[in-house]
């Protein structure tokens, strides 16, 4: 056997192991997405996303004051208004009375350090469920005024305390919309941008449109959302939106798309990379751990060990809480 075959001598023992690693996983790496509904009150369990939940703004402390404990240091916010009347433009997106906006304020109070991203966009407070605003009297977006909403929103939930902005509609043009209202507004310097660059219309969304109540009520969003099998639309997209202003880049989903999380780490080098580990990629994962096909944490570290080995620094994922407690064993 030649000298430079034999590797096997570097991973013998579980210490040179990880030594073999690039980046590992840190609690900090960490973003836990959580659902917040108008009910006050509400604990509702989401059926298609075990172990997950819509909560009312008064059972946040609930929810968050032992994640924190445990070494939690970032969220990422959608709301889910359930009880009021949705409008064609999303008003309830930054109503001040409803849900993101004063989750935010209450976060930022409740957990001074704690990191607040708040996803931007229309989908789960428009009557009809799309993530932008049709032009009269058709069923066709109409770009612009969606810009200027998404816009609008955004700086809302800067004014509001978040540190960041996570734009996820995928209308042409909102970062640098989004951008500039930041700058023209005094947050330019005091809020983070995280595009949803590498969107992808992707079948692994079923269970967050539960949870969102976001599923259009006509279409798909197939026009907007990027094509599976777009890997060069994928990369003018990471492109566009370093140039119009982002801060951070995200790919999502995360675990069928690990060749475009790697390209964005060759086309932005120098910025952070985002990855969102989708509802449909986390309860596949639990689904196959219940039916005994492997074990939990073995196959959920796996998953994510894979998206940092694609070049995320940044990962939103439902197991958030699992790995607080896993990374202390």
């Amino acid at each position: 056997m030649d000298i430079s075959s034999v590797l096997q001598g570097g991973y013998q023992h579980p210490l040179s192991r990880s030594w073999q690693s690039g980046k590992t996983l840190t609690k900090s790496m960490l973003m836990y997405p959580i659902f917040v509904t108008d009910d006050p009150n509400a604990r509702v369990e989401i059926k298609s996303l075990p172990g997950q939940c819509r909560w009312g703004l008064d059972r946040l402390k609930e929810l968050l004051e032992p994640l924190v404990a445990k070494g939690l240091t970032s969220v990422l916010i959608f709301g889910v208004p359930v009880s009021s009347e949705k409008d064609i433009r999303g008003s309830l997106a930054d109503d001040p009375t409803s849900t993101v906006v004063p989750a935010i304020k209450l976060i930022r109070e409740l957990f001074p350090h704690l990191y607040i991203a708040a996803d931007v966009c229309l989908c789960e407070y428009t009557s009809h469920g799309h993530c932008g605003i049709f032009q009269s009297d058709n069923k066709v977006l109409d770009s612009l005024k969606s810009v200027e909403r998404i816009a609008e929103v955004a700086l809302n939930y800067a004014k509001a305390g978040a540190d960041c902005v996570a734009p996820s509609d995928m209308m042409d043009g909102r970062i640098k919309a989004i951008k500039r209202a930041l700058i023209d507004n005094g947050f330019g310097n005091r809020c983070t941008l995280m595009s949803y660059s590498a969107k992808f219309a992707s079948a692994m969304y079923g269970p967050f449109r539960e949870a969102a109540g976001s599923t259009p009520s006509f279409g798909d969003r197939k026009c907007y959302q990027l094509p599976p099998a777009a890997r060069g639309l994928a990369r003018r997209a990471i492109l566009r939106d370093v140039n119009e202003g982002a801060d951070i880049i995200m790919v999502k989903p995360a675990m069928p798309y690990l060749d475009i999380l790697a390209s964005a780490a060759e086309l932005a080098p120098n910025h952070p990379l985002a990855a969102y580990q989708v509802s449909g990629e986390y309860a596949m994962i639990v689904a196959g751990a219940r039916a005994g096909v492997y074990d939990l944490k073995t196959m959920a570290r796996e998953s994510v060990d894979g998206i940092i080995r694609a070049g995320a620094t940044v990962i939103a994922t439902y197991f958030t809480p699992d790995f607080l407690d896993w990374l202390d064993q």
